[in-house]
């Protein structure tokens, strides 16, 4: 969340920049405000009284010692009475700092400069492109019937076990599958991100702390009998890691990377954009999660991005970067770039990647901060992207590498699939 202090150092900029995500934030910004002066004043009619208490309490022992019976009992009279106006004081204290801290919690994360004006995804703005078109004939097939002929998923039988959105993969679609992950692990290990395995469930306190509550209810399955949440990304538990702690200025950058599966209950997704894997209730991703300093975090976050296209580079698929407008950033980013690669038989582009700075907007809610040498602790700067996520990428390899004789692998991915270079027809 915002910062109390930013707030109040500059109001007016932080409601004009919020502006530029859609969001009038003037009312709410003021009544923080409000909220926070109450705060002070009771904050200094406490420690007014908690001074007075301390003096008035080693007045009562002068006073028995003096033999002045009478003057001790009345600071005791008075001690008491300062001692039922603190905790009056301290509950409206508690009741202000609640009162601000939900507010700040219904309030987005301010975006850059860098970020375009626009309102919707039509006004995305395209800073980078890649990779060849594959030329293929007016009868290549979506990937949805590829995966039925090469009997590498099946869809009817998710929604058996499941429902729809929860696909099986099966033989040679099982390989590809575990084929990227670890071709996805294997590059971000080789590019400096330290490997972890995080849980698949997180408690209410992760789930706040990098933003996905209380925004994002309506699409994270609750386990409500335990109060835990499935995660709809690896950034969840690996941003976790680090909150409530305090770094060592020396021990940053912190970079990981995870594999994990992802859920997402994808609340009114229906139409033609939604078919086979183009939205899935639960899915692969590799994540790369990065704790920076502020001054480093805009360069973390191009390396970022001049990363995962190595990984689109690599698995030959055309591809373009998208910087992402005010309108359609994610509540908790700063910047956003997402990565798209060309779908072929589909005639559209589709979202593989995002990568994102949130700037210090998640790390306040985590309380995540480093310290160097005698300094104060101060707030790092989070960072994440997909790295990448294997539906879409599988539907556009499917279906733009599919010939005559079979679906071509990437030469890339042919070591992970055991040497095998065309999937054939089973």
């Amino acid at each position: 969340m915002l910062t109390l202090a930013a707030i109040k150092e500059n109001p007016d900029d932080i409601i004009r920049r919020l502006a530029r995500k859609h969001f009038d934030a003037k009312e709410l910004i003021e009544k923080v405000i409000e909220i926070d002066k109450v705060r002070r004043t009771t904050q200094a009619e406490l420690d007014a009284s908690l001074s007075q208490i301390k003096t008035l309490s080693s007045q009562i022992g002068m006073f028995m010692k003096g033999g002045e019976k009478d003057k001790a009992e009345a600071a005791k009279a008075e001690v008491a009475t300062l001692k039922e106006k603190t905790s009056i004081l301290d509950e409206k204290m508690t009741s202000a700092e609640k009162e601000i801290t939900d507010i700040l919690l219904t309030i987005p994360n301010t975006p850059c400069d860098l970020v375009p004006d626009g309102k919707t995804a039509e006004d995305n703005l395209v800073v980078k492109e890649g990779g060849n078109m594959p030329n293929l004939s007016d009868e290549a097939l979506p990937h949805w019937e590829l995966a039925k002929i090469y009997d590498l998923i099946d869809f009817e039988l998710g929604v058996k076990i499941s429902g729809a959105g929860f696909p099986v993969y099966k033989g040679n679609g099982a390989r590809l599958q575990r084929a990227l992950i670890n071709f996805f692990l294997d590059n971000a290990r080789e590019a400096g991100y330290l490997e972890v395995q995080p849980p698949y469930v997180v408690n209410a306190a992760s789930g706040y702390g990098t933003g996905q509550l209380p925004d994002k209810e309506g699409q994270m399955y609750h386990c409500t009998e335990d109060d835990l949440y499935l995660i709809p990304t690896a950034e969840v538990p690996v941003t976790n890691i680090y909150r409530d702690v305090i770094l060592d200025e020396k021990d940053l950058p912190c970079k990981n990377t995870a594999y994990s599966a992802c859920f997402r209950r994808e609340a009114g997704s229906y139409g033609k954009d939604v078919r086979g894997l183009n939205r899935l209730h639960q899915f692969d991703k590799v994540e790369i999660v990065r704790i920076e300093k502020p001054e480093n975090s805009y360069a973390a976050l191009d390396e970022m991005v001049a990363y995962v296209q190595t990984l689109v580079e690599k698995l030959e698929l055309p591809w373009h970067i998208l910087r992402l407008c005010g309108g359609d950033m994610s509540f908790t980013s700063a910047l956003t770039y997402d990565f798209e690669v060309y779908s072929a038989a589909q005639k559209r582009w589709l979202e593989v990647s995002s990568v994102s700075n949130f700037e210090s907007y998640q790390s306040n809610r985590l309380k995540c901060r480093f310290r160097g040498g005698d300094k104060k602790p101060q707030l790092v700067h989070t960072l994440n992207g997909s790295a990448l996520a294997l539906p879409r990428i599988v539907a556009a390899l499917l279906e733009n590498n599919q010939t005559p004789e079979g679906i071509r692998i990437p030469k890339a991915l042919v070591p992970y699939m055991g040497g095998m270079e065309m999937i054939t027809k089973p």
